[in-house]
């Protein structure tokens, strides 16, 4: 099975609002981002990458977590982060049974984190300025 049948079995396997909610949050990750690619992450996390790593997925029994791999680079203006605030790298929206998804705001979110990615590839790929004085190559003499 491939990543994306993977995550379809996941999620017809989750009971009630859990599964629900598991289907909201891939839904609103492809509208925000079609070009985004499913992957299958440490034997059972969903994964959803551009660039690297945007975000990640697990259900446990009383909530659904959805985890941002660059969140503590990101702004968030609308609080969407609540969980996991205090980590130098990875952010947190733990949503709970009667939690209402915030769409348009985890959109914004999913943009940003894409960006973010998309910025470190770009730094990564530039040519490096030569520090220093480099050494002249001695020239060949002859005596």
């Amino acid at each position: 099975m491939n990543a994306s049948e993977l995550i379809d079995d996941l999620i017809a396997n989750l009971t009630g609002w859990r599964g629900t909610t598991f289907a909201s949050i891939r839904r609103i990750i492809h509208e925000a981002d079609p070009d985004i690619v499913e992957e299958w992450k440490w034997m059972g996390t969903a994964a959803w990458s551009h660039d690297g790593i945007v975000c990640i997925a697990n259900a446990f029994k009383d909530k659904v977590k959805l985890t941002f791999s660059q969140g503590a680079s990101l702004a968030d203006p609308d609080k969407l982060f609540n969980s996991g605030l205090t980590g130098k790298q990875w952010r947190t929206i733990d949503i709970y049974k009667d939690d209402k998804i915030n769409e348009r705001s985890l959109k914004v979110l999913i943009h940003d984190a894409i960006g973010y990615n998309h910025s470190r590839v770009q730094s990564t790929n530039r040519p490096h300025a030569t520090r220093g004085n480099p050494k002249k190559k001695p020239e060949n003499r002859i005596l």
